[in-house]
């Protein structure tokens, strides 16, 4: 008895030591049942979720008004058996033409403070919603933007380019290497654009997915150069998530409460100014490397 309680306390300090290699930042991703295919009748799956372990969902979906899907001529397709889940959300797409798709999760948020006869007002929402409830000459306006973007490509029968075009808002990908001829020990070249221009100087992600049984997942840290250029030779076959970030200014966390916490049951104190203005951009793109 004694040697199975020492055993089992062993065992719990080695978990407690595990635990905080195995955990992970939250990523959101969109993944797709299989990257490339043909024929007519070419159908993909896609799930969408941020997870604290990469393509596992654990935590909350993507919201599905945010999904879009392009054909290989750019054109919107609706996608059919939306759903929306506790952990992920799922879409189905007919691929009815040749070339590549691209499927995206995008979203604006605004976090803003202005003042009114005043008083200060605080608004936090969608872009869109910010322009029609924050009047646009409001007075000591400060504003925290933030663009997410989560993309993934598909190609039927051979590979297109037409739905790299940027939009010139946030952080987005311009593959050198289509992401279907991305291949395991070969080297692969993306661009990193921010708000239209090149995005230097960036770190920039590429961490496998589906390493559920690895203590830490593989991941990859490269730099963008001036031209925004980034190489990387993956060394495993499957489906790497490549990821960026850039911030300026403020982000909105600021500190303690002024007068410290307060005790429960108290009213809330009247609404703080933010101290600045700040932008935030996000990417991930869900790209899988394939065997020579």
């Amino acid at each position: 008895m004694r040697a199975l309680k020492s055993r089992l306390v062993a065992s719990a300090l080695g978990l407690a030591l595990l635990a905080p290699a195995i955990a992970q930042a939250a990523h959101s991703w969109v993944l797709p049942s299989t990257t490339i295919l043909s024929g007519g009748n070419a159908w993909v799956t896609f799930d969408a979720a941020t997870s604290d372990e990469l393509y596992f969902p654990n935590l909350r979906p993507l919201l599905l008004n945010t999904l879009t899907v392009l054909d290989s001529d750019g054109q919107p397709v609706e996608p059919v058996n939306a759903s929306a889940g506790r952990l992920r959300a799922t879409i189905d797409v007919q691929l009815t033409k040749p070339g590549t798709y691209k499927v995206a999760s995008t979203s604006t948020t605004v976090l803003a403070s202005w003042t009114e006869a005043g008083v200060v007002k605080r608004f936090r929402g969608a872009g869109d919603e910010f322009a029609k409830q924050v009047p646009a000459d409001a007075a000591d306006l400060k504003t925290i933007r933030t663009v997410n973007r989560n993309e993934t490509f598909v190609t039927r029968d051979n590979p297109t380019t037409t739905v790299f075009k940027t939009t010139g808002q946030g952080l987005e990908l311009e593959p050198i290497t289509h992401p279907s001829d991305v291949i395991v020990g070969e080297e692969a070249s993306f661009r990193l654009i921010l708000d239209g221009k090149p995005a230097s100087g960036l770190e920039v992600s590429f961490m496998r997915g589906g390493d559920h049984w690895k203590v830490r997942p593989t991941e990859i840290k490269r730099k963008t150069g001036a031209d925004g250029l980034v190489t990387v030779t993956l060394p495993e076959g499957g489906v790497w998530l490549l990821s960026a970030g850039y911030r300026t200014g403020e982000n909105g966390r600021g500190g303690p409460p002024p007068g410290g916490p307060r005790p429960p049951g108290s009213p809330a104190p009247p609404a703080q100014p933010l101290a600045g203005d700040g932008y935030m951009a996000n990417y991930s793109a869900t790209i899988e490397a394939q065997l020579p």
